[in-house]
């Protein structure tokens, strides 16, 4: 029987409320396996969402990856937060599809490079649906096109955090991005000049329907980490 997955889609939501309802969800399969012998069998969580402008900061990442101070930010209408996974800054906002799966990994494999490579693996198995290739930047977590190349473009960024093996936070893909708001910051803490970022519809060369990418990026999510979603 394979591990159940209840899917949330809480459409576009702010990043405390968002940060809250996953950290609620989490809690909740720590302190069952708390209870039960380091068992959990509560169904895992997928969040999907979008978030308003706002810029956040891991716990490897520096203050002066943002290149905006508190007056500028209310200007572009952005909030900022400090938040507990791993990684540098990077940055969310509308026709972004943001990803948390809360997962007891216990019940799936115990490796954090194996779940975030699961997750990369994810994000490029969507991009091919629309017949884009990519793949992994050696020395950079995230997904890239053309990664092999000196353009090499950067999709969707992951960082997370693993407590009694359950994850938090988790992907952002850029579908419909504004990427002007990449500009604010020091994306990942990546300073390469040859290193950008891009979206789904950037490299189309249209907009795309997040709903349509939702529905791929839950049945590839489905397969790679062999769960099955609730009825």
């Amino acid at each position: 029987m394979k591990n159940l997955l209840d899917v949330k889609d809480l459409g576009l939501v702010d990043y405390q409320a968002g940060w809250d309802i996953q950290t609620d969800l989490h809690q909740r399969l720590i302190q069952e396996k708390r209870n039960n012998s380091g068992i959990s069998v509560s169904p895992h969580s997928l969040i999907l969402c979008e978030h308003p402008h706002v810029f956040t900061l891991g716990k490897s990442g520096y203050d002066s990856h943002l290149k905006v101070d508190d007056s500028e930010l209310e200007r572009i209408q952005a909030s900022f937060y400090r938040i507990n996974r791993g990684g540098d800054i990077t940055y969310h906002g509308p026709g972004q599809l943001v990803a948390y799966p809360i997962l007891d990994l216990e019940r799936i494999f115990t490796d954090v490079h194996r779940y975030v490579r699961s997750l990369e693996e994810v994000v490029i198995q969507v991009l091919l649906e629309y017949n884009i290739k990519a793949g992994r930047e050696e020395k950079y977590t995230g997904v890239w096109v053309d990664p092999e190349s000196p353009q090499a473009r950067k999709i969707c960024a992951i960082g997370v955090h693993l407590s009694r093996w359950v994850s938090l936070h988790g992907l952002a893909f850029n579908i419909n991005t504004d990427l002007n708001y990449f500009s604010h910051i020091i994306p990942c803490g990546i300073q390469d000049p040859q290193k950008s970022v891009t979206s789904l519809s950037n490299e189309l060369g249209m907009s795309v329907s997040l709903d349509e990418v939702k529905q791929k990026f839950v049945k590839k999510f489905l397969e790679v980490l062999d769960l099955e979603v609730c009825s």
